[in-house]
């Protein structure tokens, strides 16, 4: 009798810990998605498919490459560079994740340049 208490017990823990956290973490890699205007940044809407990224703010639009690492990590580089500081990569950090947008760490190069901003997921 013991031992089955001890089993039903078990069995009970094991089911009410059941985990609804879904594994979505690649969901910022296509889509479209918006930096605001903000202390350091203009607006900035970002398109993203496949290894294209399309980046328009004010009367400029821009064409990256985008080469995702990992889930929190990719790398940035303009098809048609227009100015030297163009031609170096942008390494992107993803610090946190919310529902629609994500906190991010931009590196230029390898300059000791580096920006925080947020993105929002609109599409």
């Amino acid at each position: 009798m013991r031992n089955l208490f001890i089993f039903l017990f078990g069995i009970l823990i094991l089911t009410s810990c059941k985990s609804e956290f879904k594994d979505n973490s690649d969901r910022f890699k296509t889509g479209v998605f918006e930096i605001p205007a903000g202390k350091d940044f203009v607006k900035e809407t970002i398109i993203r498919k496949d290894s294209i990224q399309i980046s328009k703010y004010g009367d400029n639009i821009d064409t990256l490459s985008i080469e995702w690492k990992n889930n929190f990590f990719y790398t940035l580089r303009y098809i048609n560079p227009k100015n030297s500081l163009q031609k170096d990569p942008m390494y992107i950090q993803i610090n946190e994740i919310r529902e629609d947008s994500y906190d991010f760490t931009v590196k230029i190069g390898f300059s000791k340049f580096s920006k925080k901003g947020t993105i929002y997921k609109i599409k």
